[in-house]
């Protein structure tokens, strides 16, 4: 895994082998960050990574200026690492260990990104919850956006403020916008 751009461009880095995790290929990332070059001031947003793993997504995001990023996880190990790496790099990530759903259901502060990368065994109605809540708690703030990186055998068109999807290889991401 490695940072694609930003002050720490170029950057490796290994996360334990232990981590029940499946990051987001570079790829795929740099595809992804391609799109959000043109439509995000990095500076300017805050940020919600959920199911975040690594913390590859919140990474990217702190090296190209993003201040605000709360990354949220279920397991112990994913939340240490983030911790340490957040720390070595300077980066202003708040990692939570919590169960993504009652995070969505207590947590009452705005993103303008929430980005999610769930485990790809979640069926279309796991899917339809998570962006319903993060809509109905007002997780999104105005002109905010939900991205939500799954595989390519699921279609998640026909939820409710979707806008558009895009695949790289087997991983597809779909956005969500407020407005």
């Amino acid at each position: 895994m490695r940072i694609i751009s930003g002050i720490y461009k170029g950057k490796r880095l290994t996360a334990p082998k232990s981590l029940p995790v499946r990051p987001t290929t570079d790829f795929a990332k740099e595809a992804l960050f391609n799109i959000l070059n043109h439509r995000v001031d990095f500076e300017a947003i805050k940020l919600l990574d959920l199911f975040a793993g690594t913390g590859n997504i919140s990474y990217e995001f702190a090296s190209r200026g993003c201040k605000s990023i709360t990354a949220v996880d279920s397991h112990y190990g994913c939340i240490k690492y983030i911790s340490q790496i957040a720390e070595e790099l300077d980066f202003s990530i708040n990692p939570v260990k919590a169960d993504v759903f009652k995070y969505c259901g207590s947590n009452r502060e705005g993103f303008d990104i929430i980005f999610a990368d769930p485990p790809y065994a979640f069926e279309l109605d796991k899917m339809e919850e998570l962006i319903k809540s993060c809509f109905e708690n007002d997780f999104v703030l105005e002109d905010g956006t939900i991205i939500i990186e799954h595989t390519k055998h699921l279609d998640l068109s026909s939820i409710t403020n979707y806008t558009e999807s895009r695949r790289y290889g087997g991983s597809v991401f779909s956005f969500f916008n407020k407005s």
